[in-house]
């Protein structure tokens, strides 16, 4: 019968969040609250407490925080981390029998019913608490304990009894002898700032050259390091940097047969010159690499490496763990497919091997050389063909030693799978933003990922291209399409990133019937005029810049759509916790026409009355208007700016209301441009 805890009345259950039954932790930043709810409860009509305690997984002591009663039995506190690494939350909740006296007290005496038995029963409660307590609380309950015993009348006495000083001091020394804790103690996984706010710029080492026919090198990546800077970017990503191997060589356009001096795809890692942890002497040595690295993060950016678990027939792993890999009945070893595409410079590796121990260590080694050169940032590709326990060993493996390590999931599978790798530990996510066109579509999308269970695992990372991408969007939609979807990609999520400088430049000529680039980079070393200025670089340095001033842009997690008459047009805004950082985008979703309508504004939520006259500006172009109520006229032209980003700010005195025409068009549903 011990086993019943028969004394703990109190019920705690459906926590939120709470992860596979508390498999797997949640996810913050530093700074980024969390808030913890809960179904607390106990037989009959006594009245119940409730704390929220957490802590440091490397701390020994629980801070607590009072939970706050929400009404039908759900209550709900919240912590903020202050440094990275594991939380640890759980719940403690109890029957107070004093706030429980406290309620009847005042009934009874509201009744004119006698109290004289409930003064004792109160004063017997302080002298209990009187003996847990500090000896400064002991001494003050005793002496109060003494004047419900002695006499003051029903008024004062109950005044006494439930004051604030007397409940603030018996909360204080409140026996919890029979408390409840939750069964569970979850876990919360704390990164560093830029795991939910980031700008990535990837972009082909050997293609970094200035002039022409000359193989790129660290040193010329190192001379585009003020032009990223200048764009606002904030992270490098760099494909493999590794040997390529020649065996089965990939040509261009992804040709099963390659001419003399064409370098290969990046993805095909491994040659004679070594394997993952080597460098392509074309690029450099590793000391320009780290002095790359060094020269970047003096311009405020990091360099993220591709980490890409596969091989080349030549890589050095083939000769000296055969048993790494599949071998064919014929003695070759098996390549990559996807039929009926075939990867013949391509090897998988395989993880279903005897020796599987020594290949999990040697790929923790392999993160663990890159880290030592000042990589803290890896795109991983393809994880979800390898398997869910080996990332989540490698993950914290990592992390225990180097907190600061982000690993970006380059996952475009299945929605299961996409998160389960980010449950089982990966910081950002790719997502299917990509493919995500119309206003409904990216509604439902952007609900799924901050409305839900999602939130609290899945950092979105926005992607508009890849080198593997070329959506039809971009493909149909020309520099329009560029500018609306590099926008949306910085503006609904706060991370994303884009694959240039192919993107600034609006290339966007597809193999016929597929979203591939023709002639695409993975398979040929370009040159780019990398001093080309063309409109789309302007808007994306212009929409860099706005992000890194508008703290209501650093967060995913606070978008809210607004409505619209018109379904080509996409209305959102977004605030920060203080509303005092307020955002509204307008996206003309149709690359090809005008489009005009009207946008409902969020008043109420963004703290603006009715009839309050607000100023929309336009930090794209610089144009202002004064704005009343919540319907507004916009007209969108793609051939000049195709969306809106506004901020909201209170009018200046004497100010009227403006368009680009210097026209006002009132209507019964608002002001308009």
């Amino acid at each position: 019968m011990d086993a019943l805890e028969g004394t703990k009345r109190v019920i705690i259950e459906n926590v939120k969040p709470e992860l596979n039954c508390g498999q797997y932790p949640v996810k913050r930043v530093v700074g980024e609250a969390i808030t913890v709810t809960a179904d607390i409860f106990s037989d009959g009509h006594d009245e119940v407490k409730a704390v929220l305690l957490y802590r440091h997984a490397k701390q020994k002591k629980w801070q607590e925080v009072p939970m706050e009663f929400l009404g039908n039995d759900r209550w709900q506190a919240t912590f903020t981390p202050d440094s990275m690494g594991r939380y640890i939350y759980t719940l403690q909740g109890w029957v107070d029998h004093f706030h429980s006296w406290q309620k009847g007290l005042k009934k009874k005496y509201e009744a004119n019913q006698e109290i004289g038995v409930e003064l004792q029963i109160g004063a017997n409660y302080m002298d209990e608490a009187a003996a847990l307590g500090k000896p400064g609380q002991s001494k003050r309950l005793r002496k109060w304990a003494e004047q419900l015993r002695g006499g003051l009348s029903g008024g004062d006495a109950v005044a006494l009894a439930t004051g604030r000083e007397v409940t603030e001091l018996m909360d204080a020394a409140s026996d919890r002898r029979y408390a409840t804790f939750y069964n569970k103690e979850l876990g919360v996984e704390v990164e560093r700032q830029k795991a939910l706010f980031s700008t990535w710029y990837e972009f082909f080492p050997r293609s970094s050259a200035q002039e022409a026919g000359r193989h790129g090198t660290f040193r010329d990546c190192a001379r585009l390091l003020p032009r990223i800077a200048e764009m606002g970017f904030d992270t490098i990503y760099l494909p493999p940097i590794h040997p390529i191997g020649r065996a089965f060589r990939k040509g261009k356009n992804n040709s099963v047969t390659s001419e003399p001096g064409e370098p290969g795809s990046p993805w095909a890692i491994g040659a004679d010159e070594g394997g993952h942890d080597a460098i392509l002497p074309d690029l450099g040595t590793l000391e320009d690499f780290r002095e790359f690295v060094h020269q970047a993060r003096e311009h405020g950016i990091e360099v993220a490496l591709d980490f890409a678990i596969q091989c080349s027939p030549d890589h050095p792993y083939v000769k000296e763990h055969p048993q790494w890999f599949k071998w064919r009945p014929d003695g070759t070893v098996q390549y990559a497919e996807n039929p009926p595409k075939k990867y013949q410079d391509v090897l998988p590796v395989n993880f279903e091997n005897d020796d599987w121990q020594n290949l999990w260590q040697e790929l923790k080694r392999v993160l663990l050389h890159w880290i030592a050169q000042g990589v803290y940032i890896f795109r991983v590709d393809n994880p979800h063909t390898k398997p869910f326990r080996f990332w989540e060993w490698a993950i914290r493996e990592i992390r225990q030693q180097h907190p600061q390590v982000i690993f970006l999931s380059e996952a475009f599978t299945r929605p299961r799978v996409m998160e389960q790798l980010a449950k089982i530990g990966f910081t950002q996510s790719y997502t299917y933003f990509t493919w995500r066109n119309t206003g409904a579509e990216m509604k439902e999308y952007l609900m799924e990922l901050t409305r839900t269970e999602m939130r609290e695992y899945f950092r979105p990372n926005f992607w508009p291209n890849t080198p593997d991408i070329l959506p039809v969007a971009l493909q149909t939609g020309g520099e329009a399409a560029h500018i609306t979807r590099v926008v949306m990609a910085a503006t609904l999520s706060s991370n994303y990133g884009l694959y240039g400088p192919v993107y600034e430049f609006g290339i966007n000529d597809p193999v016929p019937g597929k979203e591939e680039y023709h002639n695409s980079e993975k398979y040929e070393v370009k040159h780019w005029d990398w001093g080309k200025l063309t409109k789309i670089r302007e808007v994306i340095t212009l929409i860099n810049k706005i992000r890194k001033v508008n703290p209501a842009l650093q967060t995913t997690w606070n978008v809210h759509f607004s409505d619209t008459d018109n379904t080509q047009l996409l209305c959102y805004a977004k605030w920060d916790d203080a509303r005092t950082n307020k955002m509204l985008m307008v996206v003309n979703l149709d690359p090809h026409n005008t489009q005009a309508g009207w946008v409902k504004v969020p008043l109420y939520e963004l703290g603006i009355e009715r009839h309050q006259q607000y100023v929309v500006h336009d930090l794209l172009t610089e144009h202002k208007y004064t704005w009343t109520d919540e319907w507004n006229y916009v007209e969108l032209r793609p051939n000049e700016m195709p969306v809106h980003v506004f901020r909201i700010e209170a009018p200046t005195p004497g100010m009227g209301h403006q368009n680009l025409d210097d026209t006002w068009l009132p209507n019964e549903k608002g002001t308009n441009e």
